[in-house]
């Protein structure tokens, strides 16, 4: 199954990508990049994506080609991306931080 979440957010279309990127939910997600705002840039986030097979791989080359650029947190997104040569982003480009954390580095304080 696949869930996917679009934001605008400073001038960038995100989409995020949950599950499992196959088949015809690969197939959905290049139709809904090729429908939006060509103004906007576009950034992928792989982070939540568990399994990628030969045709959502075709479509992140795809979507590469349209300018793309790409988050990846776990080491499985990170694979794929070095894999097919991705470009990344550092961080999210989002405002949403780590749950507890004060300083939205991810980074928790220290218990003394």
């Amino acid at each position: 199954m696949l869930r996917v979440q679009t934001q605008k957010l400073d001038g960038a279309l995100i989409c995020r990508l949950e599950g499992r990127f196959t088949g015809k939910g690969a197939e959905e997600v290049r139709t809904l990049v090729t429908r939006c705002d060509s103004k906007l840039e576009l950034v992928v986030d792989l982070t939540d994506v568990m399994f990628i097979d030969a045709i959502g791989e075709e479509v992140l080359l795809f979507v590469k080609r349209l300018g793309a650029r790409f988050v990846a947190e776990t080491s499985y997104s990170r694979d794929v991306c070095e894999r097919l040569q991705l470009p990344l982003i550092g961080k999210r480009k989002s405002n949403m931080q780590v749950p507890g954390n004060s300083d939205g580095n991810g980074h928790r304080p220290r218990r003394r």
